[in-house]
């Protein structure tokens, strides 16, 4: 086959993205398929939350499992139900393993030998799927090796020869035309079609995906063909942005946040408010290495030392005194928050006038963020450029029925954005 006949079979099953490799004699079933030497690729396959485990040998891995289905011509989809990565983020490497394990009609001859001009495709649709190829062919294989190498991902080329399908186009496009429409009211999309009014210090937001088509579900992927969106408020669009921004809001999932609830955490770590009687915040930014005299503790990053993470097991925590752990975050958790919602950004300047009944301007450049990985914002972490700064309050402490609002945030200024990624360009709206 030629590369282009795979490419349209691919595309004919939904793939949008589809990148390839000539197969070493190691990348197989047995050895397991070596994807990557960094966790950047990540921002290539979609993949389900991460999970720790700790081998046989006693070596401490993180796992995620692909959605990941074989296709050939003239035979249906074939799902891979065990199909996963491995990733060991302390070397790093990335490896694609258990993808012929219970399922029917896959490529073994392909996937468990060593022989010489074996490829693999693999396809990624808009919904998070991958579609996965294999063959034995040596003018294909011969074809993925002459392909230029500008666009690598990990071990894998584009076998588009470019970006995915032009997403960073029809981003700037939707960009400029919601620019172009000047003061719009403040609205939110109900998830039935209609527009409502928005009132609240998230309009920005709400409007901003609003005129995208987006409303708001909780969902934890990227906002626009993997875009995510952020917005935030400016004096003027002549001006620098400053300030600080919102990156995720991740709630802990150790320590006694977790064992004992968020509303006891506030009771033990929480001050009172100044000006509204009986309640209590949990509210002061937290540095990393610095404890904070509000709330007595300490952040601190636990696995990950000399700019790499040294125990995939490891975690952000809050520490008391005692080094106990009052929350925390596992790597798993935040690597898959952050691969998923920040592998592509884009963040857009909007003014603001009128409140509380307000009108949003979006301005006519943006800045735009791309190729991340979790190691970039660990780094962030480790010198104090993303601090934690939450903003959680318990009112009517003292009540039968106090009312507890959480939000746990990572923030960073907005100076410092480009730390966070490969490529950081302000791009200004076309004519």
């Amino acid at each position: 086959m030629l590369i282009s006949e795979v490419v349209d079979l691919m595309k004919r099953h939904g793939a949008r993205h589809i990148i390839c490799k000539a197969l070493a004699p190691n990348d197989n079933s047995k050895n397991q398929v070596y994807v990557a030497g960094s966790l950047d690729i990540l921002n290539v396959l979609p993949m389900e939350d991460v999970r720790e485990e700790v081998s046989e040998s006693g070596t401490a891995v993180l796992k995620a499992k692909l959605n990941l289905y074989w296709v050939k011509p003239e035979s249906a989809l074939q799902n891979a139900p065990h199909a996963q990565l491995i990733l060991y983020p302390q070397y790093p490497e990335v490896r694609l393993s258990g993808f012929l394990r219970g399922t029917r009609n896959a490529p073994n001859s392909v996937m468990t030998s060593r022989d010489p001009y074996r490829t693999l495709f693999l396809g990624v649709g808009s919904a998070g799927e991958i579609y996965a190829f294999a063959s034995l062919d040596p003018e294909l294989a011969a074809a993925v090796e002459a392909l230029p190498s500008e666009t690598q991902y990990g071990s894998f080329k584009s076998a588009l020869g470019g970006k995915a399908f032009g997403a960073r186009e029809r981003l700037i496009e939707k960009l400029k035309a919601i620019s172009d429409l000047g003061w719009v009211r403040a609205q939110k999309l109900s998830v039935d079609g209609t527009f409502g009014v928005c009132r609240g210090p998230n309009c920005g937001g709400l409007t901003l995906e609003a005129l995208f088509g987006i409303s708001p579900n909780g969902r934890s992927e990227p906002d626009y063909e993997g875009w995510e969106l952020k917005t935030h408020t400016v004096v003027g669009f002549d001006r620098t942005p400053t300030g600080n921004l919102t990156l995720m809001t991740p709630e802990p999932t150790t320590g006694i946040y977790r064992e004992d609830g968020a509303a006891q955490f506030v009771r033990m770590f929480g001050y009172s408010d100044a000006g509204i009687p009986d309640r209590l915040n949990f509210s002061s930014p937290h540095r990393i290495n610095e404890r904070n005299s509000r709330t007595g503790l300490t952040l601190r990053l636990d696995g990950y030392n000399d700019c790499r993470i040294d125990n995939p097991l490891g975690s952000l925590v809050l520490l008391r005194d005692n080094d106990t752990v009052a929350a925390g975050w596992p790597f798993a958790g935040l690597l898959s928050h952050w691969n998923r919602k920040h592998a592509q950004a884009a963040y857009v300047a909007n003014m603001c006038r009128g409140k509380p009944d307000a009108e949003y301007r979006y301005g006519a450049s943006w800045r735009l963020g791309e190729g991340t990985d979790f190691n970039r914002f660990l780094h962030a972490v480790s010198i104090g450029q993303v601090i934690y700064d939450p903003g959680i309050k318990l009112e009517g402490a003292s009540s039968d029925r106090p009312q507890l609002k959480r939000r746990n945030q990572f923030r960073i200024r907005s100076k410092d954005l480009g730390s966070l990624y490969a490529s950081f360009t302000n791009v200004r709206s076309p004519d």
